[in-house]
């Protein structure tokens, strides 16, 4: 299920306020700079830090 690109284009990350990549694969939306991956579930991002899985090392770099 892909989410809405009008919705993409107004969320950010609820920590950092800065932008967020979506990854389709994963469902998630990305924040690089918290360093937090936030679930899509049933189409609906769940934007709480606490629900956020932290991001490895690897992907924080990009690899």
């Amino acid at each position: 299920m892909d989410i809405d690109p009008k919705l993409l284009e107004i969320l950010v990350c609820p920590v950092t306020k800065g932008p967020l990549i979506y990854n389709r694969e994963r469902q998630e939306l990305v924040s690089k700079r918290a360093g937090l991956a936030y679930p899509i579930r049933n189409g609906v991002p769940i934007m709480l830090a606490g629900e956020a899985r932290e991001l490895s090392e690897d992907e924080r770099i990009g690899k």
